[in-house]
C-alpha cells in the first residue's frame, strides 16, 4: 500500500491511543506485525473526533479475509464474501475488513460482488458520508481523509461521498441513515445531498422491516429526534416509512394545544426520556387515533376515544416493523391508558382499580408519557399538579401492599375447587375475579379464611 503521511487535526477530540480500548490495540498490532496495515475506521474515528463514546470499534486492512482467518484463533466468517472477518478478542467481537471497491448493488442493500484491493483510497470512497470515510492508524497515530470529512466534521454537515444520488441507490438504508445522524450530531445535510434524499426517497421502499426498524430505534435514541423526524417528513421518507404518523399532518387540534397532531406528536418525543425506549415510541405513536376520530364542535376540536384507535394502529406499525412481542404490548399499553383522568375525589378503591389496570410495573412509564404529553403541547410549562398527588396515593397502596390481582388474593384456584368440589374450568376464574372486586373495595376482605367463606357463599 502507498505510504500516507500523518494528518493531524486541528481539534484531536480523544484521538490518541489512550482512548482505544487494549483489545482493538492488540488486534491492530497483529495485523501489523502479519504485514498487513491497521486502520481504525467509520463510526470510531468520527465519534473520536467529536469526543463522543464510540459503540463499534472497526478494524480495515489490505490483508485478504482468509488471512486474517488464519492470524486470530477465533473467528466468525460469515460475512467473509463481502471481506468482513469477526475476530473475537477478550469476549467481544470486533469486525475486521479487507480494502475493498464495490461492484453494482441490485438488492439496494449490498453489492453483488466485491474486488479487493491494496489502496485504502478506494476502501474509503465507497463509503455513505465523509464524515464516516475516515482512517486513523492508532499505532502510527495517522488519520487519512479523502473525502474531506475533517471539514464537514469542523462545519457540522453531512455530505454524502461522491455523487449522493448513487450513494442513496446503491443501498437505500441510507436515506434513514442520514436522517438519524441530523439527530443524533445535530448536523445540517448539504444541499446536494437533502435533493439526493427527496429524489431517492422511493427507494427505502426496498429496505427490509428489520433494518428500518434499527434505524428507527437509533433515531428516537438521539436526544432531540423531533427534527429528524419532521425531515423524514419532509423529504416523503415518513409516508412510506410510518403512513399513520404521517396522516397526522395538518390535523387541527383544539385552542389549548400550540400544534397540531403531528408536531405535537413529535414535541412529545422529545419531552420523553431518551434512554426510554418504550416510552420515545409511546410519545410518538400516542395520538395516532387523532385523524379518525377528530369531531369539530362549536369551534372546537375533540377526539373521543383515539386511544382505543390508536392502540389498534400502534399494534399495526409495530408488528409491521417485526419489533417484539413485550415491546408491542407495553407500547400498546401505555398508548390505550395514557388519556387517564384523575381527580381528588376519587376513593381509595378507585385508585386501586387505577392502579391494577395499568399495572405496578407500568406505572413510571405512564408517569413519563404524561408528563412528555404534556410538556409537548406547547403551551403548558408545568404538569398537572394533582397527578402529585395520585402519586403519593399510588405509593401508599402499594406501601399496604394491597391485593391487585388475582395471584394477591389469600386463596386460589385449588382452594375453590376444593370448597366447591369441581373441576377445573370458567367457573374458579369467575369465582376469583369476583373475589378480586370485593377485596378491591375492602382490603381489609384479603384473609384466607375469610375468603374461604365467601367461597362457599358464592357457591351456594
Amino acid at each position: 500500500m502507498e505510504t500516507l503521511p500523518p494528518v493531524i487535526p486541528a481539534n484531536r477530540g480523544q484521538l490518541r491511543a489512550a482512548a482505544v480500548p487494549p483489545a482493538v490495540l492488540r488486534l491492530a498490532t497483529r495485523l501489523r506485525q502479519a504485514g498487513g496495515e491497521a486502520w481504525l475506521v467509520g463510526g470510531a474515528v468520527r465519534d473520536l473526533l467529536l469526543a463522543r463514546a464510540v459503540n463499534d470499534w472497526d478494524l480495515t486492512t489490505d490483508l485478504l479475509p482468509e488471512r486474517v482467518s488464519e492470524i486470530f484463533p477465533r473467528t466468525h466468517e460469515f460475512g467473509i464474501r463481502f471481506g468482513t472477518v469477526v475476530v473475537i478478542e477478550a469476549g467481544t467481537p470486533y469486525e475486521i475488513t479487507t480494502f475493498r471497491r464495490d461492484g453494482v448493488y441490485t438488492d439496494a442493500r449490498r453489492p453483488d460482488e466485491v474486488q479487493f484491493t491494496r489502496s485504502l483510497d478506494e476502501d474509503l470512497i465507497r463509503r455513505d458520508f465523509t464524515i464516516n470515510a475516515l482512517a486513523w492508524d492508532p499505532l502510527q497515530d495517522r488519520l487519512h481523509d479523502p473525502t474531506s470529512g475533517l471539514d464537514d466534521l469542523a462545519a457540522g454537515r453531512l455530505r454524502a461521498v461522491g455523487d449522493p444520488e448513487q450513494r442513496f441507490q446503491e443501498d437505500g438504508l441510507r436515506l434513514l441513515r442520514a436522517v438519524r445522524f441530523r439527530a443524533q450530531l445535530d448536523f445540517e445535510i448539504e444541499r446536494d445531498t437533502y435533493r439526493a434524499l427527496l429524489l431517492c426517497a422511493p427507494r427505502i421502499e426496498r429496505i427490509a422491516l428489520e433494518r428500518v426498524r434499527e434505524e428507527l430505534d437509533k433515531l428516537l435514541a438521539a436526544p432531540r429526534p423531533a427534527s429528524a423526524l419532521d425531515l423524514l417528513h419532509e423529504t416523503g421518507l415518513l409516508r412510506r416509512v410510518l403512513p399513520e404518523l404521517a396522516a397526522c399532518a395538518g390535523v387541527p387540534q383544539n385552542p389549548h394545544h400550540a400544534f397540531d397532531v403531528f408536531y405535537h406528536s413529535l414535541a412529545a418525543v422529545d419531552m420523553a426520556p431518551a434512554d426510554d425506549a418504550v416510552v420515545r415510541m409511546s410519545a410518538l405513536l400516542h395520538d395516532l387515533g387523532k385523524p379518525a376520530c377528530r369531531e369539530e364542535k362549536e369551534g372546537t376540536a375533540s377526539f373521543y376515544a383515539h386511544q382505543i384507535v390508536g392502540e389498534r394502529l400502534a399494534e399495526t406499525i409495530l408488528r409491521r416493523l417485526r419489533y417484539p412481542n413485550e415491546m408491542r404490548t407495553r407500547v400498546r399499553h401505555l398508548v390505550r391508558l395514557h388519556m387517564f383522568h384523575y381527580r381528588p375525589e376519587w376513593t381509595d378503591s378507585a385508585v386501586r382499580r387505577f392502579l391494577r389496570e395499568i399495572g405496578p410495573e407500568n406505572l413510571e412509564d405512564l408517569f413519563s408519557l404524561r408528563a412528555a404529553d404534556t410538556l409537548g403541547n406547547g403551551l403548558r410549562r408545568r404538569l398537572a399538579p394533582e397527578l402529585k398527588e395520585l402519586r403519593g396515593r399510588i405509593e401508599a397502596e402499594l406501601a399496604r401492599q394491597s391485593a391487585l390481582s388475582l395471584r394477591d388474593l389469600a386463596v386460589n384456584g385449588a382452594d375453590v375447587m376444593e370448597l366447591l368440589a369441581i373441576g377445573p374450568g370458567p367457573r374458579i376464574g369467575a369465582v376469583l375475579h369476583t373475589l378480586l372486586q370485593e377485596v378491591l373495595d375492602d382490603p381489609t376482605l384479603n384473609e384466607r379464611e375469610r375468603l374461604r367463606e365467601r367461597v362457599r357463599e358464592i357457591g351456594a
